[in-house]
Order: structure tokens, then C-alpha cells, then sequence
């Protein structure tokens, strides 16, 4: 129910929103939205121009833990459409699988584009708890938020920087995730302020770059790399998707994006290739659809190369938890 939800937007982000009519009317009945807060997110009084070089000048603060959470995996990518979130969904579900554990938990930090309610399957509104703390919606036994359970699928969200960073904050702390022992953050593409928030409010586990071979995606996943490293976030490693196409007829590969490239990255910035995830036709079917390939396919060639990233990216963890 549109009204109901908005209402429950309203208690949750109240400020700046007169009644949750008027916030109804702004955002579910017009398939773009003027309206520059919607969330009730004030922008920042003074100047936007350099925020983030002013927030990188102030230095890193100290990163809280979110209460329950036991291990933050970003995944990310310097460019859109190298199939980051698709990565990440399914990873998310490996993980359940080949750790066994039923806390798991996806966070979709799109704002301007957010992906995880198609790809899980997942179209209600989230419910608040009696701290007016977003409940996840929970598919395949992931536990997901995402700003597309906010407004409609259609909707546009036209935000500046600082109250990017402020709901980012709110999706991530505001949401009563319970106990989880991954919570893997899907990304929007790129180093912007998406980024930058999330360096500065919790402390991640580790990074995982999703690239094509194709040059032009590595070189932007470079940059992704050397700014997680610039903030002390780990980079567990690096994740070559659509690698190489099969031929379903005759079995001939055929390397569309180029070959090694992201082999060659790795070895030069000093981190693993976690694995190589090939062109696909059900992988794509399955994330259009809202079935993962993990879900739909789990014992597929193709479900054993994300069951193979997450065995990879749980010892990496170990591993790091050790050298602490």
C-alpha cells in the first residue's frame, strides 16, 4: 500500500515532509520527482563545491561497527555494467550456502540506480520496527534493503552529494539488520560519494573489484582499487566477470572482452583474482527474472564459479582476522 508506506518513509525520514499525502503525491504518482528531498534529507548550509576533498582533509574518523554485524563486503567497480551487482546478489547467496549460515545480509547502496529488488525478487515496502528501524525483506534467505523498496520502480531520485551521503548512513545504520555474519554492500560504480560515506561510517571486512578483461573497464577499476586503498579499506581481490563466452552449440570459447587483463591487474597491484565468471546467458536470464543462477541453477557450472569466489573471499577474511 503506497500510503502506508509513505507514512512509514515519513516517521523514518520525516524532516523537511509536511504529511505523508504530500509526500505521496511527490514521489509515487509522478514517474520523475522535483522534489529535492525527498527523504527529508537537509543539504548542508554551507557550499557543496569540494565536500569530499574537505572530508578527506579532515582525515579518516574512527569507523563504527554496525551492532550483530560480523563481516562488511563491499562489492564494486570503477564502471557500470561489468555485472557488479549481479556479482554481488550471488555471492551473497553462495556465502549462505557454503558457510551454512542463515545471516547474510545484501545491502543495495545505489541510490540513483538501485538493482536488488529485481534481481531477488523482493517488491514490498519495508516495515519498521518499534525504533522506526527498517526491517529487511528477506528472499532466497537474504536479508535485503535497498532504496528501490522506498519509491517506485520508475521513480527518479535527483539528490546532491551531502544527502546522498545522508541516506546511505540511514540505509545502512537505520536498518534493523539483526545478527548477520556477512553483509555484503552492493555499490554504485565509480569513486564518488557513495564511496566516501561508507569509508568514513563503518569498518569494512574487504573490497571485491568486479571487472571485465575489457581494457577500458580495468582501467576505471585501477582507480576503484587505489581509492579503497586510500581509505584503508583491504581489497580481498579482484573478480573477472564475463570472462569468455562458450558456445552452447559447438563448445568454442571465444574471449569477447579481451584476454588476461584482469590477471595482469592483479599481479601488478598486488592482490588475487578471486575468481572468472563467464558470459552467460542464464546468468542474465536469472537476474532479469529475480532467480539468481545460484538459486535457479545451484549445481551449474556457472553456480559453482560463485560458490568458488565465496569459499575464496571466507578465507580471505580468516585470513586477515588472523594477522590482526
Amino acid at each position: 500500500n503506497k500510503q502506508v508506506m509513505a507514512r512509514h518513509i515519513w516517521r523514518l525520514f520525516g524532516q523537511g515532509i509536511n504529511s505523508a499525502k504530500k509526500y505521496d503525491k511527490l514521489i509515487y504518482f509522478r514517474p520523475f520527482s522535483r522534489h529535492n528531498d525527498q527523504l527529508g534529507i537537509q543539504p548542508q548550509k554551507n557550499k557543496l563545491a569540494g565536500h569530499q576533498r574537505e572530508l578527506m582533509k579532515r582525515g579518516l574518523p574512527k569507523r563504527s561497527n554496525i551492532s550483530n554485524v560480523e563481516n562488511i563486503i563491499v562489492v564494486a567497480s570503477g564502471k557500470g555494467g561489468v555485472g557488479k551487482s549481479t556479482t554481488a546478489v550471488n555471492l551473497a547467496v553462495a556465502l549462505s550456502e557454503v558457510d551454512g549460515e542463515d545471516g547474510v545480509g545484501l545491502l543495495d547502496m545505489d541510490v540513483f540506480g538501485p538493482s536488488i529488488p529485481r534481481m531477488m525478487n523482493l517488491s514490498a515496502s519495508p516495515e519498521l520496527d518499534k525504533n522506526d528501524n527498517m526491517i529487511p525483506l528477506t528472499n532466497y534467505g537474504i536479508h535485503c534493503m535497498s532504496m528501490g523498496f522506498l519509491i517506485e520502480e520508475k521513480a527518479a531520485v535527483v539528490w546532491r552529494g551531502p544527502m546522498v551521503m545522508s541516506a546511505v548512513q540511514r540505509l545502512l545504520l537505520r536498518t534493523a539488520w539483526g545478527k548477520l555474519k556477512y553483509l555484503v554492500l552492493d555499490m554504485p560504480p565509480g569513486t564518488g560519494d557513495t564511496q566516501l560515506s561508507l569509508s568514513q561510517l563503518v569498518a569494512v571486512t574487504g573490497v571485491i573489484i568486479v571487472s571485465t578483461p575489457q581494457d577500458i573497464a580495468l582501467l576505471d577499476a585501477r582507480r576503484g582499487a587505489e581509492m579503497f586503498c586510500k581509505v584503508q579499506i583491504p581489497v580481498l581481490g579482484l573478480v573477472e566477470n564475463m570472462s569468455v563466452f562458450l558456445c552452447p552449440k559447438c563448445g568454442h570459447q571465444e574471449h569477447i572482452f579481451g584476454k588476461d587483463g584482469v590477471q595482469e591487474m592483479a599481479k601488478e597491484l598486488g592482490v588475487d583474482v578471486l575468481g572468472d565468471v563467464p558470459l552467460n546467458l542464464w546468468i542474465r536470464h536469472g537476474a532479469d527474472k529475480g532467480q539468481p543462477i545460484t538459486v535457479s541453477h545451484p549445481g551449474s557450472p556457472q553456480a559453482a564459479s560463485y560458490k568458488n569466489i565465496a569459499t575464496k573471499v571466507i578465507q580471505k577474511i580468516s585470513s586477515l582476522k588472523t594477522q590482526i
